[in-house]
């Protein structure tokens, strides 16, 4: 079965602005929506698939990722489409109300609600993140009140069914073709009313508080990376369960390592005289120091790997790899013992050596190689 375009659901150009994508999802909204279609299971469907095509769309995020990987990079990020009837209307609902004059069947209002995702910003030293560690931080969200449980009241006789709405939430009226239903005035949308609210929460039966959470950072993390908590988010209304707590994570620089996937890199400085005899150097790791041999000749610039003494991946489990640069320094002072020596050195090898190549040198070898391959 094919996948729903969305940008031909709605019947719009793929370079068209948010607002022209509100313009073009109210007019199809309008032309199917259940209470114009009663019964009407194609119109039912319509809409289905132009409120799926909204969401995504009128999402920056979701429009993108749509727009690059089509459907699997929605899948992909924890979005499935054929959403439920329900589902996709109560995203709408407030919309409708205040353009169109529909609202839900039912009450939503007085409906379980989920509670709000929250999300804190953490940031890591560059040792924590690829060792792993465990943070405690401290999150502001709004909790079910202690005081009342979260029944907006002292007592449960406090409450009482709305006389206006009759417990609905929503107030109905007509307007010629239209039956318009919005948010009742008296209770606001509850469906009750409060005699009593609690002192704590003011009848709202959630209060803000600060919560200390434990974070557990596993070894591997980069900048970017998201953790779930779930249920750490604020919570539901109505009996509705608790959001989830996303914690983004920011990793900072190291003084010696660079980082590039699961690879590390780090620049160790050894004498001319070390590179040109050889050498052992000791080059520190994650945990411990590691001797690398440094072969007579090295040149500056030479790579040296210990394999998994990297960074552990989160994915495959495997440590990458400590790769290590050689840069020689040259000496900036010299003694006139020194400078007779080095003249001396330099004298040797260009007597062992060929000749420096001239112009016409590298011209002749070029011409040479040339007719050599015809």
């Amino acid at each position: 079965m094919s996948k729903l375009d969305y940008y031909e659901a709605l019947k719009i150009d793929r370079s068209v602005t948010l607002e022209e994508i509100k313009i073009a999802y109210r007019k199809k909204a309008l032309q199917y929506h259940p209470d114009r279609n009663p019964g009407d299971k194609i119109a039912e469907e319509k809409f289905k698939e132009i409120s799926e095509a909204y969401t995504i769309l009128s999402d920056q995020n979701k429009r993108q990722r749509y727009d690059l990987y089509g459907h699997a990079g929605l899948e992909s990020n924890g979005f499935s489409s054929g959403s439920s009837y329900g589902d996709i209307f109560s995203g709408f609902s407030d919309m409708f109300e205040g353009f169109f004059g529909f609202g839900q069947t039912g009450n939503r209002q007085t409906r379980a609600q989920r509670g709000a995702d929250l999300q804190y910003d953490l940031r890591l030293s560059f040792i924590e993140a690829v060792m792993g560690t465990e943070k405690t931080i401290s999150v502001s969200k709004r909790e079910t009140c202690n005081t009342c449980n979260g029944i907006g009241c002292a007592e449960k006789t406090d409450k009482e069914t709305c006389g206006i709405c009759r417990g609905t939430g929503q107030a109905t009226q007509s307007q010629g073709f239209f039956s318009i239903q919005t948010t009742c005035p008296t209770c606001h949308g509850r469906g009750y009313i409060i005699k009593s609210p609690c002192a704590a929460c003011y009848g709202d039966g959630v209060e803000v508080i600060k919560k200390v959470v434990s974070v557990k950072i596993p070894a591997g993390v980069s900048t970017g990376t998201r953790l779930r908590l779930s249920g750490e988010g604020e919570s539901g209304l109505r009996g509705g369960g608790a959001g989830d707590l996303y914690v983004m994570l920011y990793v900072e620089e190291h003084d010696f390592f660079e980082r590039d996937g699961d690879d590390l890199y780090c620049s160790m400085t050894i004498s001319f005289v070390q590179a040109a005899l050889g050498y052992v150097i000791e080059v520190p790791t994650l945990t411990e120091t590691k001797s690398i041999e440094i072969p007579a000749g090295t040149q500056p610039g030479s790579f040296f790997t210990l394999p998994g003494e990297g960074v552990l991946s989160l994915r495959k489990r495997k440590k990458g790899n400590l790769i290590v640069r050689i840069q020689v320094k040259t000496p900036e002072k010299l003694t006139a013992r020194q400078r007779e020596l080095l003249k001396e050195f330099d004298g040797f090898q260009e007597t062992k050596s060929e000749k420096p190549f001239s112009k016409f040198s590298i011209k002749s070898k070029l011409n040479s190689k040339k007719e050599k391959e015809k």
